[in-house]
């Protein structure tokens, strides 16, 4: 990958090549041009593609450049919120179908991933989310309640039974969601492009789209070395949002998050730590994740970046975290490190913008973009398509969010202050 070597660690090391590509020079022409090459572009440029669109994909940098390549891997269904706060925020009918299609995000993914022989690392146990104290077990009791009267597969672990999950009798209770898992993020990012170019789009990288402007009914989008002139175009950059459209970027407050990797554990060591090989992350307001590759490594991270000193505290943190948390692993030395944004909205949910006639975009994931992401790439293929496909969200104007770079300079040092004091006792 380009750019910071620090940007994508171990998921770079350890996945599967990126499909051949290039960039894009001199002038072409398409139906759909999708700007991103993560996976809500990927997957809406897989399923244009699918029904016979011509789709050209226009990538900055390289395929899953930016938090397609960068994230814990988890493939949760929902949101950050509570479901009742997400109805209580988009009113019941809408709530309720927001709620509906992000829980079959996760199916979505393990369709595609089957379909298309993604090499990916996917792992179909569900994922935990745990408590470290009382506050903790009452908030995921409140889930679990509201799931249930949703009919979704998810259980209220006691203690015991959450130690029994984890390897570690540090919490005490833990919600588990059998639609979720894990993966290799960069892999299945990657896959994704490979199965789009499969199925007839063009992909090119290295190419940032730098210029649009309205042609004959339709949309002329420039790059350093080209063109492409296409009657609609999908923004799918998010938090990556760099050229073009900065209100994208200016509605959502940036949070850095980081991951640690260690060496592959032993195989007796490893069997004991998340035997069924969940993924987790805690309740905590700086919260803690972790989680197993397919070599043993345990995958640690917080939020955090690695820079302006970060990499020192976020690093002695988490090798006292891994201590209190999982004492039977001794010291652990990280083999790789590497740290991204997410994008946050003001309350916590995803937007759809038509940004002008015929410009749209899906943004504002808030940290769950694997499942969402691809769910929703699906959603706005099927809706530039015309058929019935009626998207889970209402239409919305970006709106700027006050102060947000000083928000996301305290999420950052904030988050360093918090991991120099903790874990110490």
């Amino acid at each position: 990958m380009q750019g910071d070597p620090r940007s994508h660690g171990l998921w770079d090391a350890t996945a599967p090549p990126a499909p051949a590509t290039h960039a894009l020079t001199g002038a072409a022409h398409a139906d759909v041009v999708v700007v991103g090459g993560g996976y809500t572009g990927l997957s809406t440029a897989l399923h244009l593609a699918a029904q016979g669109s011509d789709v050209a994909v226009l990538e900055a940098v390289d395929i899953g450049f930016g938090a397609s390549g960068r994230n814990v891997g988890l493939v949760n269904a929902g949101m950050w919120v509570m479901p009742d706060a997400l109805v209580g925020t988009l009113g019941a009918d809408q709530g309720e179908r927001l709620i509906a299609f992000l829980g079959e995000g996760p199916s979505l993914v393990w369709d595609i991933i089957a379909r298309h022989g993604i090499a990916c690392e996917a792992t179909r146990s569900g994922t935990l989310h745990v408590a470290p104290d009382r506050a903790g077990v009452g908030e995921l009791t409140q889930r679990h309640a509201q799931w249930a009267r949703r009919g979704a597969p998810v259980d209220l672990l006691d203690g015991p039974a959450t130690a029994e999950r984890l390897g570690t009798v540090h919490y005490q209770g833990a919600l588990l969601d059998k639609r979720a898992g894990t993966l290799q993020p960069l892999a299945y990012v990657r896959g994704l492009a490979a199965a789009a170019i499969g199925q007839g789009a063009r992909i090119f990288t290295g190419t940032p789209a730098i210029g649009m402007r309205a042609d004959g009914g339709g949309w002329q989008v420039t790059t350093p070395q080209g063109m492409v002139t296409a009657q609609k175009v999908v923004f799918a950059t998010d938090a990556y949002t760099r050229h073009l459209m900065p209100q994208i970027r200016t509605q959502q407050v940036f949070l850095p998050y980081f991951n640690l990797a260690t060496a592959p554990l032993p195989d007796a060591l490893a069997r004991d730590v998340l035997p069924q090989r969940q993924g987790a992350w805690d309740t905590r307001q700086v919260l803690t994740s972790f989680r197993m590759d397919q070599q043993n490594r345990l995958v640690f991270g917080s939020v955090g970046a690695l820079r302006h000193g970060g990499a020192q505290i976020h690093r002695a943190w988490a090798r006292r975290a891994i201590a209190r948390i999982f004492p039977q692993l001794g010291a652990v030395d990280f083999q790789y490190e590497w740290h991204g944004t997410i994008g946050m909205t003001n309350d916590h949910l995803p937007r759809f913008h038509e940004l002008a006639d015929g410009v749209v975009c899906v943004c504002g994931y808030n940290g769950r973009g694997i499942a969402p992401g691809t769910a929703f790439g699906r959603a706005l293929a099927l809706w530039l398509l015309g058929g019935n496909e009626e998207l889970p969200l209402p239409p919305s104007t970006p709106q700027d969010t006050p102060l947000r770079n000083l928000k996301g300079a305290f999420y950052e040092f904030g988050a360093q202050a918090f991991h120099m004091v903790d874990a110490r006792v």
